[in-house]
């Protein structure tokens, strides 16, 4: 029963690395220049999930990879301090529906293993009850 706490307590951590790289997004949707000052548009982040526990992929549980989308769109804006010699500025490929879709998801699977390990944990009691 422990080892479906670890599991769920896995899931969460995954779940809260995707509605942190979600915030990310949302907040960078108009991002033209990178960390450094140079004109680049933002990158989209992406988690990718895989199995194994972050510390022991072979143990059950879920890890999660940031991986970053380089793909831009572009709009045309010639007074923008950003522009290229066409009067056009590269911005991010984020779609505000998909990204809030996503949050909804990330969101529910987490109140989901929350919920699962509030079941285990009164499992657990329930098995102790019977033993004392």
């Amino acid at each position: 029963m422990f080892s479906t706490l670890d599991i769920s307590a896995s899931a969460l951590r995954a779940q809260r690395t995707r509605l942190d790289s979600i915030a990310q997004n949302v907040a960078n949707t108009r991002t033209t220049r990178n960390a450094d000052g140079k004109v680049e548009p933002f990158k989209r982040k992406f988690v990718v999930f895989q199995a194994g526990q972050p510390d022991d992929p072979n143990q059950p549980g879920v890890r999660a990879q940031v991986q970053e989308d380089a793909s831009f769109r572009t709009e045309y804006d010639p007074g923008h301090r950003d522009a290229d010699a066409s009067g056009y500025v590269r911005y991010p490929e984020i779609n505000m529906a998909v990204e809030y879709v996503n949050a909804m998801e990330a969101s529910r699977a987490y109140e989901a293993n929350v919920t699962t390990m509030e079941v285990t944990k009164a499992m657990i009691n329930a098995s102790l009850r019977l033993l004392a």
